[in-house]
């Protein structure tokens, strides 16, 4: 086997085919294997697709392995899976694997009911606590664009989550692309197959069942009981809520449980015209049929990190809220990328020293505290009952760093609405004095400007708490036998990551 590399034109990317017979011309050998491992993205100067490929003498490539098979459970013992997100549903599918019964509970909707009380929030700002961007099938990476970025190895195999979203309707693409991503036009198809797939080999959903007790028997069997009144029993339960389940940190607690403090970071959504991103990042040579623009950086401003989160090109902003009277915002973008916005959380890293106290719910306190300051400071700003409760507080991002009130604000995604409020004097000195220092650094052509508008607040980039577990068994160390898994427990941030926990916690559960 040999690498190759090979370019073309963004704009007319390159077909497996196409690939195939350029390594034929290429060693003058139409009998060689070509395979692509990796495309990404090359502007430093004319901008290109790079294509690494490996080629194969006849007979010397081997396919990869098969995935394990899925195994009829409908008489298997069962394991209680609390989350319907990427942790959630990839610890389903593990279990089916290993002749476990996944019965998987859902606070929120099935994927395309969710998509109702979504579009109501945007349009009315009526909140459903239990279904919105955060809750529901699919969790909250169902509906911000789908990114799976992940590419580290060391907790378990990424590439065997991304062979299983192809499996269930991703493109191939993403098992090649540096920075790959699904979309929150195609991320509900997928999702509901996979739940199909768990259903028809034997295995449960139950949705509108927020859980209210865990608890464990002299016997070893887990009671968990649901707000509905529900009852299910099982002898180990996975814990895949995600970073939004205030509640369920609440209930481990109020039972005696341990938490932890954990670092999390805060800041706000940044939102420029997708033009400016592409000519940036293009270097001026953006034409039609180029992928929207990317753009990512870290900086360290005294003594924290400054770093752009979760950046969606050709996206839009979506409200996040899962509590009345707050005020949170993420980013989404479809398949095709296509909105006239690029939109990214630029955010302040906060630690547990940062913020004084002994409490595990310290950082917790301080992330809900800042969204209800938010909601505050729109309602002093416009004191209209017709106002949309989800409208966000807004600054252009010069007038953030020079200290005044915008005047105007420039047209935005975000349904809801803008309402112009010092910012800088809303979110805390640690975040905002970081980030005034930040934005004239950054190293983008043009992203310093007052067409670049800030929304308040990105605060749920992971969780505040840390469920403790022990680094062996993946058990709580609390209770063994409960599975703490995926973001809400802290132990990972995105969906394949998020994916891959689930996958260690399933194997763990079964045994």
């Amino acid at each position: 086997m040999r690498t190759l590399e090979l370019t073309c034109p963004l704009d007319r990317p390159l077909s497996r085919e196409a690939v195939q017979a350029r390594v034929a011309r290429e060693f003058a050998r139409p009998d060689l294997k070509a395979v692509v491992v990796r495309r990404s993205i090359d502007a430093r100067g004319e901008p290109i697709y790079r294509y690494r490929v490996e080629v194969y003498l006849p007979g010397e490539y081997s396919e990869p392995a098969p995935l394990d098979p899925y195994l009829d459970v409908h008489g298997a013992e069962p394991v209680i899976v609390v989350g319907a997100g990427p942790a959630g549903m990839f610890a389903a599918l593990r279990l089916l694997t290993l002749g476990r019964k996944p019965i998987v509970l859902e606070r929120g909707k099935d994927v395309h009911e969710r998509k109702v009380d979504m579009a109501r929030l945007s349009r009315e700002g009526a909140l459903n606590p239990d279904s919105n961007y955060c809750f529901g099938e699919g969790g909250a990476g169902a509906f911000s664009d789908g990114k799976l970025y992940t590419r580290s190895t060391k907790r378990g195999d990424n590439m065997e989550v991304l062979r299983r979203l192809v499996e269930f309707g991703a493109s191939p693409d993403i098992l090649i692309d540096a920075h790959p991503h699904i979309g929150s036009d195609k991320l509900p198809v997928i999702v509901e197959n996979i739940r199909k797939c768990v259903l028809d080999h034997g295995g449960e959903y139950h949705f509108s069942q927020r859980v209210s007790s865990i608890s464990k028997g002299h016997d070893g069997l887990f009671t968990v009981r649901t707000a509905s009144g529900s009852i299910f029993t099982a002898p180990a339960v996975i814990l895949a809520t995600g970073h939004s389940a205030r509640d369920v940190y609440e209930m481990l607690s109020a039972d005696g449980g341990c938490l932890e403090p954990k670092g999390f970071a805060l800041g706000v959504r940044v939102e420029h015209p997708q033009s400016l991103i592409n000519r940036a990042q293009y270097h001026g040579r953006f034409h039609q049929g180029m992928p929207a623009a990317e753009y990512s950086f870290v900086q360290q401003v005294d003594g924290r990190g400054v770093f752009s989160f979760c950046m969606c090109p050709g996206g839009i902003l979506v409200p996040s809220s899962t509590e009345p009277e707050t005020v949170v915002l993420n980013g989404m973008s479809n398949s095709a990328r296509s909105s006239r916005w690029a939109n990214s959380g630029v955010v302040v890293q906060i630690e547990p020293e940062d913020i004084p106290g002994d409490s595990p719910f310290k950082l917790y306190d301080f992330q809900q505290k800042v969204e209800r300051d938010m909601y505050k400071a729109v309602r002093e700003a416009v004191k209209d009952a017709a106002l949309n409760p989800m409208a966000a507080p807004a600054q252009r991002m010069t007038d953030f760093c020079e200290g005044r009130l915008s005047g105007t604000l420039p047209e935005t995604s975000y349904h809801p609405g803008a309402v112009s409020v010092r910012l800088d004097k809303v979110l805390p000195s640690l975040v905002s004095d970081r980030m005034r220092k930040a934005f004239p650094q950054v190293k983008i052509r043009g992203y310093y400007c007052s067409e670049a508008l800030l929304l308040g607040v990105e605060s749920r980039t992971s969780s505040p708490i840390r469920i403790p577990r022990d680094p062996e068994t993946l058990s709580y160390v609390s209770i063994p036998g409960l599975y703490p898994c995926g973001e809400g427990a802290g132990y990972s941030g995105g969906i394949v990551s998020s994916a891959i926990d689930g996958l260690r916690c399933a194997e763990k559960a079964a045994q």
